[in-house]
């Protein structure tokens, strides 16, 4: 069977790339168990300070293969709907959750076309950056269907409510600078897959241990206000004095590159 994902890792970067660009890196179950496959992985890779996911080929993803779909019949909606252990989602969700389950940051480099399925999957992601003339669509309701794959634990909090239920309601396809306009994308750049390598190599200079903290300090925003403030705190204090922590003071004041240590 074709490899529906290739994961290449240097120098502390991941990069994760969807692989099915015949069709146009269109999800069938295979390519999700894949690409929940990759994120598992990763989670537990040593020396993974960023993680960059793109799409081999023209686009970055199409969304669902429907054709693979009805011809697996009942099975495959079970499949798609079963629950593993350890996370809150079902295998459609983790697609795009497991991106958010890493202790690491995770960029999205959208390029071409992302819809529906694929749009959810970038959303997923820490940080999106798109080319201008991509075309992006929440496409689920031209198929009668609604998105299901985390888009409301994803974008519903950082993105306004009307501008998702517009989306949602119609399916439009939007660009990627339009994206940007509307909060669904971070940056829009000619070179999406070369900036967002640029970034994970800024973020994997960094002390992964700060990172790591950063990512799970951001994504508690919804607490509570006493919640939140707690959190900071929680996660502040094992920083300090610790050894990557002690070796970035060293660095700056030294004016050179630092060497941090992975967590393990």
């Amino acid at each position: 069977m074709q490899e529906r994902v290739a994961v290449d890792i240097q120098n502390h970067i991941a990069h994760v790339k969807l692989s099915r660009p015949g069709k146009r890196n269109g999800l069938d179950v295979a390519m999700f168990e894949a690409i929940v496959a990759a994120g598992e992985r990763l989670a537990s890779e040593p020396g993974v300070r960023a993680v960059v996911l793109s799409g081999d080929g023209p686009v970055f993803c199409a969304g669902l293969d429907f054709r693979s779909f009805l011809a697996g019949g009942p099975e495959v909606r079970e499949r798609l709907l079963r629950r593993g252990p350890q996370s809150p989602a079902n295998l459609a969700q983790r697609v795009a959750w497991i991106w958010r389950e890493l202790p690491m940051p995770v960029i999205a480099a959208v390029h071409g076309v992302a819809f529906g399925g694929g749009l959810q999957i970038a959303a997923g992601a820490d940080i999106r950056l798109v080319c201008p003339e991509t075309q992006l669509s929440v496409m689920e309701i031209k198929w009668g269907l609604i998105p299901d794959m985390a888009i409301t634990a994803t974008l519903l909090p950082s993105v306004r409510l009307d501008v998702l239920k517009e989306l949602t309601f119609t399916g439009r396809i939007f660009s990627g600078e339009e994206a940007v306009r509307l909060g669904i994308c971070t940056r829009a750049t000619e070179e999406p897959l070369a900036d967002a390598m640029a970034l994970a190599r800024a973020i994997a200079q960094r002390s992964p241990d700060a990172v790591r903290a950063g990512k799970q300090l951001l994504d508690g925003r919804r607490r509570s206000v006493e919640d939140a403030l707690a959190r900071e705190t929680e996660l502040q204090v094992p920083l300090l004095g610790s050894p990557n922590q002690v070796e970035a003071i060293a660095a700056n004041f030294e004016k050179r590159a630092p060497n941090f240590k992975d967590p393990v």
